[in-house]
Protein backbone atom coordinates (compact mmCIF):
# COMPACT_ATOMS: atom_id res chain seq x y z
CA UNK A 1 0.00 0.00 0.00
CA UNK A 2 1.63 2.99 -1.60
CA UNK A 3 1.40 6.28 0.65
CA UNK A 4 0.75 9.88 -1.91
CA UNK A 5 1.57 12.71 0.26
CA UNK A 6 0.57 14.85 -2.68
CA UNK A 7 -3.21 13.07 -2.26
CA UNK A 8 -2.75 13.35 1.12
CA UNK A 9 -2.70 17.48 0.93
CA UNK A 10 -5.92 17.35 -1.40
CA UNK A 11 -7.70 15.16 1.32
CA UNK A 12 -6.46 18.09 3.95
CA UNK A 13 -7.52 21.04 1.86
CA UNK A 14 -11.00 18.72 1.12
CA UNK A 15 -11.47 17.83 4.61
CA UNK A 16 -10.52 21.91 6.16
CA UNK A 17 -13.28 22.72 3.66
CA UNK A 18 -15.83 20.27 5.15
CA UNK A 19 -14.84 21.19 8.75
CA UNK A 20 -15.28 24.64 7.57
CA UNK A 21 -18.47 24.96 5.56
CA UNK A 22 -20.39 21.76 7.18
CA UNK A 23 -20.47 20.46 3.03
CA UNK A 24 -18.73 19.73 0.03
CA UNK A 25 -16.61 16.69 0.97
CA UNK A 26 -17.73 14.31 -2.04
CA UNK A 27 -18.71 17.26 -4.30
CA UNK A 28 -15.12 18.26 -4.28
CA UNK A 29 -12.74 14.98 -3.25
CA UNK A 30 -14.29 13.26 -6.24
CA UNK A 31 -13.53 15.56 -9.26
CA UNK A 32 -10.25 16.27 -7.62
CA UNK A 33 -9.40 12.80 -7.96
CA UNK A 34 -10.58 12.43 -11.76
CA UNK A 35 -9.32 16.05 -12.87
CA UNK A 36 -6.17 16.29 -11.10
CA UNK A 37 -4.86 13.22 -10.48
CA UNK A 38 -6.64 10.74 -13.57
CA UNK A 39 -8.26 8.54 -10.93
CA UNK A 40 -10.88 6.40 -12.96
CA UNK A 41 -14.43 8.02 -11.97
CA UNK A 42 -15.21 4.75 -10.11
CA UNK A 43 -12.23 4.36 -8.24
CA UNK A 44 -12.64 8.06 -7.20
CA UNK A 45 -16.20 7.44 -5.63
CA UNK A 46 -15.88 4.47 -4.26
CA UNK A 47 -12.69 5.81 -2.36
CA UNK A 48 -14.53 9.22 -1.80
CA UNK A 49 -17.12 6.98 -0.15
CA UNK A 50 -14.66 5.46 2.42
CA UNK A 51 -12.98 8.58 3.25
CA UNK A 52 -16.53 10.13 4.04
CA UNK A 53 -17.35 6.78 6.05
CA UNK A 54 -14.63 7.39 8.71
CA UNK A 55 -15.33 11.43 8.23
CA UNK A 56 -19.21 11.52 9.25
CA UNK A 57 -18.87 9.83 12.28
CA UNK A 58 -16.66 12.61 13.51
CA UNK A 59 -19.10 15.63 13.56
CA UNK A 60 -21.92 13.10 14.39
CA UNK A 61 -20.74 12.32 17.72
CA UNK A 62 -20.73 16.37 18.71
CA UNK A 63 -24.15 16.76 17.92
CA UNK A 64 -25.10 12.90 19.31
CA UNK A 65 -23.46 14.11 22.29
CA UNK A 66 -25.65 17.46 22.37
CA UNK A 67 -28.63 16.22 21.78
CA UNK A 68 -29.22 17.79 18.39
CA UNK A 69 -30.18 14.15 16.18
CA UNK A 70 -33.60 13.45 15.23
CA UNK A 71 -33.43 9.83 15.56
CA UNK A 72 -36.97 9.14 13.90
CA UNK A 73 -36.29 11.27 11.32
CA UNK A 74 -33.24 9.50 10.52
CA UNK A 75 -34.81 5.71 10.68
CA UNK A 76 -36.97 6.40 7.89
CA UNK A 77 -34.24 8.58 6.05
CA UNK A 78 -32.23 5.21 5.78
CA UNK A 79 -35.04 2.95 5.13
CA UNK A 80 -35.20 4.81 1.56
CA UNK A 81 -31.44 5.61 1.08
CA UNK A 82 -29.59 2.39 2.19
CA UNK A 83 -31.35 0.20 -0.32
CA UNK A 84 -31.39 3.12 -3.08
CA UNK A 85 -27.12 3.38 -2.02
CA UNK A 86 -26.84 -0.25 -3.06
CA UNK A 87 -29.07 -0.07 -5.91
CA UNK A 88 -27.07 3.24 -7.74
CA UNK A 89 -23.65 0.95 -6.90
CA UNK A 90 -25.47 -2.38 -8.43
CA UNK A 91 -26.29 0.39 -11.97
CA UNK A 92 -23.08 1.79 -11.89
CA UNK A 93 -21.06 -1.64 -11.95
CA UNK A 94 -23.45 -2.86 -14.36
CA UNK A 95 -22.35 -0.27 -16.96
CA UNK A 96 -19.32 -1.97 -17.55
CA UNK A 97 -16.11 -0.82 -18.41
CA UNK A 98 -14.41 1.11 -20.77
CA UNK A 99 -13.68 4.89 -22.00
CA UNK A 100 -17.18 5.13 -22.90
CA UNK A 101 -18.56 4.17 -19.20
CA UNK A 102 -16.17 6.85 -18.05
CA UNK A 103 -16.66 9.28 -19.64
CA UNK A 104 -21.08 8.86 -18.97
CA UNK A 105 -20.24 8.74 -15.22
CA UNK A 106 -17.98 11.50 -15.56
CA UNK A 107 -21.13 13.63 -17.13
CA UNK A 108 -23.38 12.11 -14.71
CA UNK A 109 -21.05 13.71 -11.86
CA UNK A 110 -20.87 16.95 -13.39
CA UNK A 111 -24.89 17.02 -13.23
CA UNK A 112 -24.47 16.23 -9.74
CA UNK A 113 -22.41 18.64 -9.22
CA UNK A 114 -24.33 21.37 -10.98
CA UNK A 115 -27.07 20.38 -8.40
CA UNK A 116 -24.68 20.23 -5.34
CA UNK A 117 -23.80 23.72 -6.61
CA UNK A 118 -27.71 24.70 -6.48
CA UNK A 119 -28.28 23.17 -3.19
CA UNK A 120 -25.75 24.81 -1.79
CA UNK A 121 -27.70 28.40 -2.61
CA UNK A 122 -30.71 27.34 -2.24
CA UNK A 123 -30.04 26.35 1.53
CA UNK A 124 -28.13 29.25 1.78
CA UNK A 125 -31.53 31.37 0.59
CA UNK A 126 -33.71 29.21 2.96
CA UNK A 127 -31.84 29.89 5.92
CA UNK A 128 -31.76 33.41 5.86
CA UNK A 129 -35.59 33.66 4.68
CA UNK A 130 -36.08 31.91 7.86
CA UNK A 131 -33.98 34.18 10.33
CA UNK A 132 -36.08 36.91 8.54
CA UNK A 133 -39.13 35.95 9.13
CA UNK A 134 -38.74 35.21 12.65
CA UNK A 135 -37.65 38.59 12.97
CA UNK A 136 -35.54 37.95 15.76
CA UNK A 137 -33.12 40.76 17.61
CA UNK A 138 -29.48 40.14 18.51
CA UNK A 139 -30.36 39.41 22.54
CA UNK A 140 -33.68 38.26 22.54
CA UNK A 141 -34.76 34.77 23.32
CA UNK A 142 -35.75 32.13 20.58
CA UNK A 143 -39.14 30.19 21.51
CA UNK A 144 -38.75 26.73 21.37
CA UNK A 145 -39.33 24.86 18.14
CA UNK A 146 -42.23 22.86 18.00
CA UNK A 147 -42.03 19.08 17.54
CA UNK A 148 -41.59 17.73 14.59
CA UNK A 149 -44.04 15.18 12.63
CA UNK A 150 -42.28 12.98 10.21
CA UNK A 151 -43.83 12.52 7.31
CA UNK A 152 -42.61 9.09 6.87
CA UNK A 153 -43.35 8.72 2.77
CA UNK A 154 -42.16 11.80 1.74
CA UNK A 155 -38.69 11.18 4.20
CA UNK A 156 -38.72 7.84 2.65
CA UNK A 157 -38.72 9.33 -0.70
CA UNK A 158 -36.02 11.53 -0.12
CA UNK A 159 -33.97 9.05 0.85
CA UNK A 160 -34.31 7.06 -1.79
CA UNK A 161 -33.78 9.48 -4.02
CA UNK A 162 -30.66 10.97 -2.02
CA UNK A 163 -29.30 7.44 -1.36
CA UNK A 164 -29.29 6.54 -5.40
CA UNK A 165 -27.24 9.54 -6.78
CA UNK A 166 -24.81 9.58 -3.98
CA UNK A 167 -24.18 5.38 -4.62
CA UNK A 168 -23.62 6.61 -8.22
CA UNK A 169 -21.62 9.67 -7.65
CA UNK A 170 -20.76 9.81 -4.11
CA UNK A 171 -22.04 13.98 -4.14
CA UNK A 172 -25.08 14.58 -2.14
CA UNK A 173 -25.19 12.97 1.28
CA UNK A 174 -24.20 16.60 2.61
CA UNK A 175 -25.10 19.15 0.30
CA UNK A 176 -28.04 17.69 -1.12
CA UNK A 177 -30.06 15.90 1.54
CA UNK A 178 -29.65 18.72 4.19
CA UNK A 179 -31.34 20.94 1.42
CA UNK A 180 -34.14 18.33 1.03
CA UNK A 181 -34.78 17.94 4.47
CA UNK A 182 -34.53 21.96 5.10
CA UNK A 183 -37.55 21.97 2.17
CA UNK A 184 -39.57 18.87 4.05
CA UNK A 185 -38.99 20.46 7.52
CA UNK A 186 -38.40 24.51 7.46
CA UNK A 187 -39.28 23.89 11.83
CA UNK A 188 -36.33 22.09 12.51
CA UNK A 189 -33.51 24.33 14.22
CA UNK A 190 -30.19 24.47 12.69
CA UNK A 191 -28.20 22.10 14.41
CA UNK A 192 -30.54 19.84 14.67
CA UNK A 193 -31.01 20.29 10.50
CA UNK A 194 -27.15 19.71 10.87
CA UNK A 195 -26.73 16.64 13.23
CA UNK A 196 -29.62 14.93 11.98
CA UNK A 197 -27.79 14.95 8.45
CA UNK A 198 -24.35 13.91 9.58
CA UNK A 199 -26.11 10.98 11.35
CA UNK A 200 -28.49 9.88 8.31
CA UNK A 201 -25.12 10.01 6.17
CA UNK A 202 -23.22 7.73 8.15
CA UNK A 203 -25.49 4.16 7.04
CA UNK A 204 -26.16 5.60 3.63
CA UNK A 205 -22.16 5.98 3.00
CA UNK A 206 -22.30 3.05 4.88
CA UNK A 207 -24.07 1.28 2.49
CA UNK A 208 -22.30 2.52 -0.84
CA UNK A 209 -18.97 1.76 0.74
CA UNK A 210 -20.29 -1.58 1.23
CA UNK A 211 -21.12 -1.82 -2.33
CA UNK A 212 -18.99 -0.59 -4.41
CA UNK A 213 -16.32 -3.06 -1.98
CA UNK A 214 -17.79 -5.61 -2.83
CA UNK A 215 -17.38 -5.31 -6.46
CA UNK A 216 -14.01 -4.50 -5.90
CA UNK A 217 -13.68 -0.68 -7.11
CA UNK A 218 -12.17 0.42 -3.70
CA UNK A 219 -8.25 1.69 -3.67
CA UNK A 220 -7.09 1.25 -0.09
CA UNK A 221 -4.04 2.81 -1.10
CA UNK A 222 -5.30 5.93 -2.35
CA UNK A 223 -7.71 5.95 0.74
CA UNK A 224 -5.21 5.72 3.27
CA UNK A 225 -3.38 8.70 1.47
CA UNK A 226 -6.52 11.03 1.65
CA UNK A 227 -7.27 10.01 5.32
CA UNK A 228 -4.19 11.19 6.18
CA UNK A 229 -4.57 14.40 5.13
CA UNK A 230 -8.74 15.05 5.61
CA UNK A 231 -8.84 13.58 9.19
CA UNK A 232 -6.49 17.00 10.61
CA UNK A 233 -7.86 18.65 7.76
CA UNK A 234 -12.11 18.42 9.07
CA UNK A 235 -10.50 18.64 12.37
CA UNK A 236 -8.69 22.20 11.76
CA UNK A 237 -11.42 23.13 9.95
CA UNK A 238 -13.48 22.52 12.81
CA UNK A 239 -12.14 24.32 15.03
CA UNK A 240 -11.94 27.55 13.09
CA UNK A 241 -15.34 27.42 11.59
CA UNK A 242 -16.70 29.91 14.13
CA UNK A 243 -14.75 32.63 13.36
CA UNK A 244 -14.93 32.32 9.27
CA UNK A 245 -16.16 34.62 7.04
CA UNK A 246 -19.27 32.50 5.89
CA UNK A 247 -20.28 34.76 3.24
CA UNK A 248 -17.12 34.69 1.84
CA UNK A 249 -16.57 30.96 1.64
CA UNK A 250 -19.86 29.48 0.69
CA UNK A 251 -19.67 31.39 -2.51
CA UNK A 252 -16.37 30.19 -3.64
CA UNK A 253 -17.25 26.87 -2.60
CA UNK A 254 -20.07 27.48 -5.29
CA UNK A 255 -17.74 28.58 -7.84
CA UNK A 256 -15.44 25.51 -7.31
CA UNK A 257 -18.17 22.96 -7.95
CA UNK A 258 -19.47 24.86 -10.75
CA UNK A 259 -15.83 24.60 -12.39
CA UNK A 260 -15.37 21.11 -11.39
CA UNK A 261 -18.47 20.19 -13.00
CA UNK A 262 -18.45 22.33 -16.45
CA UNK A 263 -14.75 20.58 -16.52
CA UNK A 264 -16.21 16.88 -15.87
CA UNK A 265 -18.96 17.77 -18.73
CA UNK A 266 -16.10 18.66 -21.01
CA UNK A 267 -16.31 22.53 -21.68
CA UNK A 268 -13.18 23.99 -23.29
CA UNK A 269 -11.10 26.52 -21.36
CA UNK A 270 -12.60 29.15 -22.95
CA UNK A 271 -16.12 28.17 -22.78
CA UNK A 272 -15.21 27.36 -19.15
CA UNK A 273 -13.81 30.97 -18.01
CA UNK A 274 -16.71 32.66 -19.96
CA UNK A 275 -19.75 30.75 -18.25
CA UNK A 276 -17.64 31.19 -14.52
CA UNK A 277 -17.32 34.76 -16.03
CA UNK A 278 -21.08 35.12 -16.57
CA UNK A 279 -21.71 33.01 -13.76
CA UNK A 280 -19.62 35.95 -11.37
CA UNK A 281 -20.95 39.06 -12.95
CA UNK A 282 -24.61 38.08 -12.81
CA UNK A 283 -24.87 36.07 -9.57
CA UNK A 284 -22.62 38.74 -7.12
CA UNK A 285 -25.58 41.79 -8.08
CA UNK A 286 -27.94 38.65 -7.47
CA UNK A 287 -26.72 37.59 -3.94
CA UNK A 288 -26.85 41.37 -3.09
CA UNK A 289 -29.95 42.14 -3.90
CA UNK A 290 -31.09 38.97 -2.05
CA UNK A 291 -29.44 39.29 1.02
CA UNK A 292 -30.36 43.20 1.22
CA UNK A 293 -34.08 41.97 0.40
CA UNK A 294 -34.19 39.73 3.43
CA UNK A 295 -32.16 41.85 6.40
CA UNK A 296 -34.75 42.93 8.62
CA UNK A 297 -36.30 46.28 8.54
CA UNK A 298 -34.89 47.44 12.23
CA UNK A 299 -30.89 46.45 10.50
CA UNK A 300 -32.07 49.08 8.26
CA UNK A 301 -33.06 51.72 10.49
CA UNK A 302 -29.68 51.36 12.19
CA UNK A 303 -27.01 51.63 9.25
CA UNK A 304 -29.10 54.43 7.76
CA UNK A 305 -29.14 53.29 4.51
CA UNK A 306 -32.59 52.39 2.67
CA UNK A 307 -33.29 48.89 1.86
CA UNK A 308 -35.30 49.60 -1.64
CA UNK A 309 -32.28 51.45 -2.98
CA UNK A 310 -29.88 48.36 -2.36
CA UNK A 311 -32.01 45.81 -3.62
CA UNK A 312 -33.40 47.49 -6.63
CA UNK A 313 -30.30 48.73 -7.92
CA UNK A 314 -28.67 45.08 -7.66
CA UNK A 315 -31.79 43.63 -8.96
CA UNK A 316 -31.89 45.67 -12.37
CA UNK A 317 -28.11 45.56 -12.96
CA UNK A 318 -27.69 42.51 -12.77
CA UNK A 319 -29.31 41.22 -15.97
CA UNK A 320 -27.23 43.66 -17.97
CA UNK A 321 -23.80 42.29 -16.68
CA UNK A 322 -23.11 45.69 -14.51
CA UNK A 323 -24.11 45.26 -10.89
CA UNK A 324 -20.59 43.31 -10.26
CA UNK A 325 -19.45 46.60 -8.59
CA UNK A 326 -22.11 47.52 -6.83
CA UNK A 327 -22.60 44.15 -5.17
CA UNK A 328 -18.79 44.81 -4.02
CA UNK A 329 -19.57 48.17 -2.61
CA UNK A 330 -22.76 46.17 -1.06
CA UNK A 331 -20.68 43.94 0.19
CA UNK A 332 -17.69 45.86 1.66
CA UNK A 333 -19.85 48.80 3.24
CA UNK A 334 -23.30 48.05 3.90
CA UNK A 335 -23.03 44.40 5.19
CA UNK A 336 -19.93 45.13 6.45
CA UNK A 337 -22.24 47.80 8.72
CA UNK A 338 -24.66 45.08 9.42
CA UNK A 339 -22.00 43.09 10.90
CA UNK A 340 -20.69 45.70 13.06
CA UNK A 341 -23.88 46.54 14.28
CA UNK A 342 -24.97 43.02 14.52
CA UNK A 343 -24.70 42.11 18.26
CA UNK A 344 -25.80 45.58 19.13
CA UNK A 345 -29.49 46.47 20.20
CA UNK A 346 -30.61 49.65 18.31
CA UNK A 347 -31.25 52.55 21.14
CA UNK A 348 -33.30 55.22 20.46
CA UNK A 349 -34.74 56.65 17.12
CA UNK A 350 -32.79 55.85 13.92
CA UNK A 351 -30.88 57.80 12.41
CA UNK A 352 -31.03 58.47 8.17
CA UNK A 353 -28.13 59.66 6.03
Amino acid sequence: MHLDLVKAAAGALVGFTVGLTGMGGGALMTPILVLLFGISPSTAVSSDLLTSLVMKPVGATVHFRRGTVNWSLTRWLAIGSVPAAFAGVFILNHLGSGEDVARRIKSLLGWALIVAAVAMVARAFLGARARSRAGLRPGDAETPAPPVRVKRVATILIGLAGGFIVGMTSVGSGSLMIVMLLLLYPQLSAKELVGTDLVQAIPLVGAATLSHALFGHVDLGLTASLLIGSLPGVYLGARVSSRAPDALIRPVLVVILLASSLKLLDFTNVALGSTLLLVVLVGAPLWGATDASLRPAWQWDVVGHRRTTWVTAQAVAAPFLVGFPLAVIYATTVRRRFAEVGAHRPVGPPLRV
